[in-house]
């Protein structure tokens, strides 16, 4: 029998689905926000809602975006020239602390890895080759900033390759060393990372 009123149940229920978020930190959670005043968790709840309303992905580089494109895409300042490639949207803040990258994004929305039903054509590997082919774009430099994890290795050589065969001109690098091999670009500081851009090489 449940010790808690269904509504209650639910909240923790939800709440137990964020990651690392096990059964006792979600009962804390949600015990938080039925003490917390009305105005409090009914901003967090419109907070979640209005995210979920309008928060895309940019059409361009497929990082988040409230509307058709994303801050970076939309600076004129940025070097469009330069293309650094990720793995998901939480690398581009990763990079952007770094202050290192003057350049445009490209969110590939995951790595390459067929073990877990992961191939090409589940990433957006194919509009970057469109972006690296639009010669509207002049595209000179692609930055290869995937995790340095077994998959995230796996993609950076798929997609040099991929780029060698369809714009052979085009200068690919890859982030050096400082990261460390099976980290995440996520939990690297902000030093690492920045030697890491600094020193980046060609594949």
């Amino acid at each position: 029998m449940n010790t808690y009123a269904p509504p209650l149940q639910r909240l923790i229920t939800e709440l137990s689905k964020l990651p690392g978020v096990g059964g006792r930190t979600a009962q804390r959670l949600a015990f938080h926000i039925l003490r917390a005043g009305e105005e409090d968790a009914y901003a967090l709840a419109e907070a979640i809602r209005e995210v979920k309303l309008k928060i895309g992905f940019c059409e361009v580089c497929f990082n988040l975006a409230e509307g058709p494109r994303c801050r970076i895409c939309e600076d004129e300042r940025r070097d469009a020239e330069v293309i650094c490639v990720v793995e998901e949207p939480v690398d581009v803040i990763s990079i952007e602390r770094t202050h290192e990258f003057r350049g445009r994004y490209h969110v590939l929305g995951g790595a390459l890895s067929p073990i877990d039903g992961v191939d090409p054509e589940h990433l957006r590997i194919e509009q970057l080759y469109q972006r690296v082919s639009d010669p509207t774009q002049r595209v000179r430099e692609i930055v290869i900033a995937t995790n340095p994890t077994t998959t995230g290795e796996a993609t950076a050589l798929h997609i040099a390759a991929g780029i060698r065969a369809i714009a052979p001109g085009i200068n690919v690098t890859r982030l050096a060393s400082g990261l460390p091999v099976g980290a995440d670009l996520e939990y690297a500081d902000e030093l690492t990372l920045g030697r890491a851009f600094a020193g980046r090489r060609t594949l």
